[in-house]
């Protein structure tokens, strides 16, 4: 069985309601080698209910258990973001993947990158917003009833990451674009596509959700993300300088810019 490169892999729970839960899947990271855990939540949780559920094997992973209050700021610098979903809507069966998949693919990832699997809360689970900052998607297959608590499924997801063995001789992902970088190309890519009419104002998501799809089958590195942005930048300044000067596309700017 191959290392889990565990140290590059982060457990984010998203708005959980339970302060209990988030002590139960502490405990079922620490029974898998996991120690990053991630809460976003506005709310105040009960710390002395989180430490009693996680008992005293866990308590290092609660001290050093981190708060965001929104998910775009605690996803900012993992350059793989995994979203777990009971749900199969057509938006969520792209990129859809088992846990085994999943497994796999954070192994030949997580050694270069920041990894985080993402759990919503426990009444409804990730909504679509928050899907939208995720590469791809795992669903645990199960019988009738499609709903695990929220312990049960990190315990489910952990274990598989734990337990994968990977091929001797798998290549190692590059280091990839953080979310950060790209939710900036996808607000740059936002504003050109509105200015050329490509893109409807008033409901730029559907065709920016295609966009981000397209970019999550194919993971970007950094300094491609910087040339997507340029060609952005290009266009804006070409459309400026045609409107400018009054060329209308006519005829080609001598000047192109830095």
């Amino acid at each position: 069985m191959s290392a889990l490169p565990a140290d590059r892999i982060r457990i984010v729970l998203c708005y959980p309601k339970f302060p209990e839960n988030i002590g139960s899947a502490a405990r079922a990271m620490c029974n898998m080698g996991l120690t990053r855990l991630v809460v976003v939540t506005k709310e105040k949780h009960d710390m002395e209910k989180i430490y009693r559920m996680a008992t005293h094997a866990a308590r290092n992973v609660v001290d050093a258990m981190v708060w965001h209050e929104d998910l775009s700021t605690a996803v900012a610098d993992m350059g793989y973001v995994v979203g777990t979903t009971a749900r199969l809507g057509r938006n969520r069966k792209r990129s859809l993947m088992t846990p085994q998949q999943l497994a796999e693919q954070v192994h030949r990832i997580a050694p270069e990158n920041e990894v985080g699997i993402l759990f919503g809360p426990e009444d409804r689970g990730l909504e679509n917003e928050d899907l939208r900052l995720c590469h791809a998607f795992v669903r645990i297959p199960t019988a009738d009833f499609s709903s695990l608590n929220l312990a049960q499924a990190v315990m489910v997801i952990a274990y598989t990451l734990f337990s994968h063995d990977p091929p001797p001789q798998q290549d190692p992902s590059p280091k990839l674009a953080t979310r950060q970088e790209l939710e900036a190309l996808y607000a740059h890519m936002q504003e050109v596509l509105i200015r050329i009419d490509f893109m409807r104002p008033d409901n730029p998501d559907y065709w920016l959700d295609n966009f981000r799809h397209l970019i999550s089958r194919m993971p970007l590195r950094a300094r491609e993300v910087r040339m997507l942005r340029g060609i952005c930048r290009q266009i804006q300044w070409y459309g400026d300088h045609c409107y400018e000067k009054g060329c209308k596309g006519l005829e080609r700017p001598s000047e192109i810019p830095d």
